[in-house]
């Protein structure tokens, strides 16, 4: 008997969802007709793929009421947040925007003697496996300009989220883009490393855990398929003794906090300058308390479950290490009697740690954040860079001059300053070490989704 991919929701743990896997039959003949489909595809005009795709993500805003119920029960984000359209649009309108610039050939010689020129043609067929936390988002970052620059798209979501990929097929589908060149597809991890090995695809995106990205890179071993991989972060934030501690305190443990902390690139670790520390700790414990854990229908809920039990438990786990170690607990368990102590987990902020702690160095992925005082810039670089993950780090001070000297040394795809938590789809999203590999989004997410071809025409002159 095939057994089912199933959706567990956090808000009352009852199966919201579930399909069966493809079978191995089924899924080749997914491919075949997405190879098939493709050529035809990308002879359509740039300006017609474009309007297909923007009028997609259209009729997903047109959706836009039954999405944000379905994300709360299937991942627990309050619906008082609305989804995830404002991060969607913004991406899907400036991809839109640069794809003429982006994908224009590279002209070096155009002479009665020689046509020499660099192209940038699509892969073919493209593979998008998605990551649950944001999955409108995260999905369509590669989805769309893939589309627009001529592959056809298979889309396979986490089992957290199995409704959304459908969500977007139908989009799509409806705004004109052919069925074949883009699929969703309910696949297990051994369908998923099977298509991969098989040499299905010529780009394979991923968003997940670095023990899923090593997953896939076994699978593509010998196959030379290209791979993009965004996994683990453990991203810092730096206070300096010049910033501005309210707005520091309002984004950094927003940072932390949003989407019960289960953002790409949300806070998970801040060094303050000592001078401040005290304070900034003491703001920092009364914004979190302002918090409502609850039900994520509820209006007031500010704070949703975590996605699954065993994230929250893997959270709980590293918070109860980390005390027992001699870390002190600020949020008392009295102001969020809603912590069940399954998918409802009350948020946490952590002092007297040190990175002998899991808390402050492996991935926690949860509402728990742990604060370090520190005495100067080298201190923090240290120990911003003492860390196998490299995605983003936030840098709080009104010296520009300094952040951009210390930001050059922290080893991470992107630093911000005064501002955290953030993706600009004009930037390239990016990170380094354990974090993984490859580019998504700006001018330099359409060269994941493109190879260059390159052309020597000598004309023969009669």
């Amino acid at each position: 008997m095939t057994k089912m991919i199933q959706c567990i929701s956090p808000v009352d743990g009852r199966v919201y969802a579930e399909r069966p896997p493809l079978s191995p039959e089924a899924a080749a003949s997914v491919v075949a007709r997405a190879k098939a489909a493709q050529p035809a595809w990308a002879a359509r005009t740039l300006d017609e793929r474009i309007r297909l795709v923007k009028d997609g993500v259209a009729r997903l805003n047109a959706d836009k009421e039954r999405i944000v119920e379905e994300l709360a029960w299937q991942m627990g984000r309050p619906t008082r947040f609305g989804g995830e359209f404002g991060g969607l649009n913004e991406r899907t309108n400036y991809m839109a925007g640069i794809a003429a610039e982006a994908l224009a050939p590279m002209l070096v010689e155009e002479t009665d003697r020689f046509a020499r020129r660099i192209e940038f043609a699509p892969h073919g067929l493209v593979f998008v496996i998605a990551p649950w936390n944001y999955p409108y988002m995260t999905a369509m970052n590669t989805v769309v300009p893939a589309l627009i620059a001529g592959n056809a798209v298979i889309l396979k979501h986490a089992s957290q989220t199995l409704v959304v990929g459908e969500r977007i097929a139908e989009a799509l589908h409806a705004a004109g883009v052919p069925q074949d060149v883009f699929q969703n597809v309910a696949l297990d991890h051994a369908g998923t490393e099977k298509l991969i090995a098989d040499r299905s695809f010529g780009f394979v995106n991923f968003t997940g855990s670095v023990g899923g990205g090593q997953a896939i890179e076994r699978a593509a071993a010998g196959t030379f398929t290209g791979l993009g991989l965004e996994l683990g972060g453990k991203d810092p934030g730096y206070v300096m003794e010049d910033a501005d501690l309210d707005w520091a305190v309002d984004v950094l443990m927003d940072g932390a906090m949003y989407n019960a902390g289960q953002c790409c690139c949300g806070i998970e670790r801040i060094y303050v300058n000592h001078r401040h520390f005290d304070e900034f700790v003491a703001k920092s414990v009364k914004w979190v308390n302002a918090l409502k854990l609850g039900n994520p229908f509820d209006a007031d809920t500010t704070l949703g479950p975590m996605a699954n039990r065993r994230f929250a438990d893997t959270v709980r786990a590293q918070t109860a290490e980390a005390v027992a170690a001699g870390a002190k607990p600020l949020i008392e368990r009295q102001n969020f009697p809603t912590d069940d102590g399954g998918a409802y987990l009350m948020p946490q902020i952590l002092v007297n740690v040190d990175h002998s702690m899991r808390v402050m160095t492996e991935e926690s992925f949860g509402p728990v954040v742990g604060i370090m005082a520190v005495k100067d810039d080298a201190e923090a670089l240290r120990l911003m860079n003492d860390s196998p993950y490299g995605l983003t780090a936030s840098l709080w001070t009104q010296d520009p001059d300094r952040a951009w000297s210390i930001a050059r040394q922290v080893e991470t795809g992107t630093v911000f300053m005064n501002r955290a938590d953030y993706l600009d789809p004009a930037i390239c999203w990016t990170g380094c070490k354990d974090t993984g590999r490859g580019v998504g989004l700006s001018k330099l997410g359409y060269q994941s989704v493109t190879r260059p071809r390159s052309y020597h025409f000598r004309k023969v002159k009669s």
